[in-house]
């Protein structure tokens, strides 16, 4: 059942939050869970990469061989043309697997991010228990994918309509891309105290504007080369920020005690 407790609205924009994450990076007990889901993601991408390009290079060798002498000026078009296609169809398969694999990594994170901000233990168990609660854990992540996948196709497919879904669809993506950042990083701190995925989006909808904010940041920073390796913990610290300001001392009596 949904929370409708009012929620503290504080004038912090969602920007703000994000770059304070730049910042908690860098926090003396904060690096090394910052740098286990960044090596991860820089090995993962790293290698994802290396066999993509193979696969374009070996495609283009077979492609030269098909076509007669006067059409090789074709490949001065179509590699510029296949790496772009093939960094946007990385950039959704990547980050969806990236955020499989470093799931448990980044609760972990918000979890000693928030221990740093309120000065207070958060218990989500023993080592032992954090992998047991792994299928509840990637089972949160298939919550959100579902929510996703879905919406995704309908926006879209509003890139198939002629002029003014064409028009209006990279403005609804980018707005939907946003409100799924927010989504996708603050669920972690929300998560560590079992706190629904309903509940989740029903307070972030509650600060609409901050959440927006946040994910709108979190999108844009996503696109900048060298940067958005490190999007990840910087979000997840941000949202962690922004779960202590605005929906802790709501929520926080949903989190489980030690027996």
């Amino acid at each position: 059942m949904t929370q409708q407790t009012s929620l503290p609205l504080l004038n912090k924009s969602g920007v703000n939050y994000f770059l304070d994450g730049f910042g908690l990076i860098r926090r003396k007990g904060l690096r090394t869970f910052v740098f286990i889901p960044l090596m991860i993601n820089l090995i993962l991408f790293a290698g994802v990469i290396y066999a993509a390009v193979g696969q374009l290079d070996a495609l283009f060798t077979w492609l030269n061989t098909q076509l007669p002498d006067y059409l090789s000026w074709l490949n001065f078009l179509l590699w510029p043309l296949a790496v772009t296609t093939m960094l946007v169809m990385l950039a959704f398969v990547f980050s969806s697997v990236m955020n499989w694999l470093a799931a448990p990594f980044n609760g972990l994170l918000a979890e000693k991010v928030e221990q740093l901000l309120t000065g207070k233990p958060l218990y989500t168990g023993s080592g032992i228990d954090v992998i047991k609660d792994l299928p509840r854990i990637l089972g949160r992540e298939w919550i959100k994918l579902k929510y996703y996948l879905p919406r995704a196709l309908v926006f879209l497919l509003l890139f198939l309509v002629p002029v003014v879904g064409q028009t209006l669809a990279p403005i609804l993506w980018f707005g939907f891309s946003a409100w799924m950042m927010a989504i996708q990083y603050c669920d972690y701190p929300f998560d560590n105290h079992k706190v629904s995925f309903k509940d989740m989006r029903f307070a972030l909808a509650q600060t609409r504007g901050s959440s927006f904010s946040f994910g709108a940041t979190v999108t844009l920073f996503s696109m900048i080369p060298i940067v958005n390796f490190i999007v990840m913990p910087v979000a997840i610290c941000g949202a962690t920020a922004m779960w202590v300001d605005k929906y802790r001392e709501v929520y926080r009596n949903s989190a489980i005690a030690p027996a």
